[in-house]
């Protein structure tokens, strides 16, 4: 069954082979560059094809040009596939072309030219394929990531050059948390089905822990540069990126031991990364509690202010000088007094009692 399911597979590479050779010539077309990445992108998953995928690389070096033939050959490629090898083997190949050193092709990749989030193969039980479903769309969902990214840095970098600007202290921590997040995204990539112990997922997970290790030594290395920058108002947020970092430390040796037990090449050692100086961390620290401080501070005042405002000062006067009006003095004066006794007023007696209408306060 094996041995018929490779011959098939065989078959559909000479096919795909075959199929550019009679293929229309276009601009953007390069049929010795699509012929390499069929043959590097084959359905064989007993071995990779370097001395292709070398050749692939030549080719996008030579010129960047090139990088529209690539894009279309792997995009109609990987879009007609239901093969979880072609796919895997596919992003191993455009994860070197991301990872090469020339900026001019990097800069102009951004996102990847076909879609694998929601990959399913369609060679075999759903039951058998399900762990490599999952690999590869936690590889495609890293490899889509970075490759935005590392083009976004690139092209930042080339306006900082023309502008003569450096990057400021917001920038370079908007990086660190970036990398951060590729880091949360490439230690997902791991084989968890207990089939999955194949030649080219060792292959796969070879590359994904020097990816790993050059992402966290890269983390490390922003850290060591933004710490003695880094002021007030930057402090909580690089203690917050610090303490991650430590966090992702622990997450990555905990990766390099499963790695290690799987039986990936790359992993048989534990780097040795650039430790974070604690001066500088226990300095932050204390920014940030002085930090916290004075808006506490600053908070109480606002809230004296509130309750002086909310509540007035209430006095009492004592005195014995009091303000007479000119009704008292009438009323307690000799004349009144007199005249009164002259025509006395007449006194009402009646049974019925006296009502007053009181008035309307309310409506008043």
């Amino acid at each position: 069954m094996k041995l018929w399911k490779r011959a098939a597979a065989a078959i559909k590479d000479q096919k795909s082979l075959i199929a550019v050779g009679f293929s229309r010539r276009a601009s953007y077309r390069n049929t010795d560059l699509e012929a390499a990445i069929i043959k590097a992108t084959s359905h064989d998953d007993s071995s990779v094809d370097y001395s292709n995928a070398q050749r692939v690389y030549k080719w996008i070096k030579a010129s960047p040009l090139n990088l529209k033939t690539l894009n279309h050959a792997l995009s109609s490629r990987v879009n007609h596939t239901r093969s979880w090898i072609v796919a895997l083997k596919s992003l191993m190949l455009l994860h070197g072309v991301v990872s090469c050193k020339v900026p001019s092709v990097v800069g102009e990749i951004r996102r990847l030219p076909f879609d694998l989030s929601d990959f399913s193969d369609g060679h075999s039980s759903l039951s058998r394929t399900w762990g490599f479903n999952i690999f590869v769309r936690a590889y495609f969902a890293f490899l889509n990531s970075y490759s935005s990214f590392t083009s976004d840095q690139i092209i930042r970098t080339r306006a900082n050059l023309r502008s003569d600007k450096v990057d400021s202290v917001k920038q370079q921590l908007d990086r660190i948390q970036k990398l951060q997040s590729l880091l949360d995204l490439i230690l997902q990539i791991r084989p968890i089905a207990d089939n999955m112990k194949r030649a080219l997922i060792l292959e796969a997970m070879d590359c994904i822990v020097l990816e790993s290790i050059n992402i966290y030594g890269r983390i490390c290395s922003g850290i060591i540069k933004i710490l003695p920058a880094a002021g007030k108002t930057d402090a909580a947020r690089s203690l917050k990126i610090v303490n991650k970092a430590t966090s992702q430390g622990e997450d990555l040796a905990m990766y390099f031991e499963f790695c290690k037990g799987f039986g990936v090449s790359n992993a048989r050692d534990t780097p040795q990364f650039v430790t974070i100086p604690m001066a500088e961390v226990e300095a932050m620290e204390k920014m940030v509690k002085r930090v916290e401080k004075d808006e506490e501070e600053v908070v109480e005042e606002e809230e004296k202010a509130i309750v002086l405002l909310e509540k007035p000062r209430l006095q009492t006067i004592i005195t014995d000088k009091w303000e007479t009006f000119e009704d008292d003095e009438y009323c307690f004066s000799e004349k009144a007094i007199q005249e009164y006794h002259q025509d006395p007023l007449p006194l009402v007696v009646s049974n019925q009692p006296v009502c007053y209408t009181m008035p309307d306060l309310i409506t008043f």
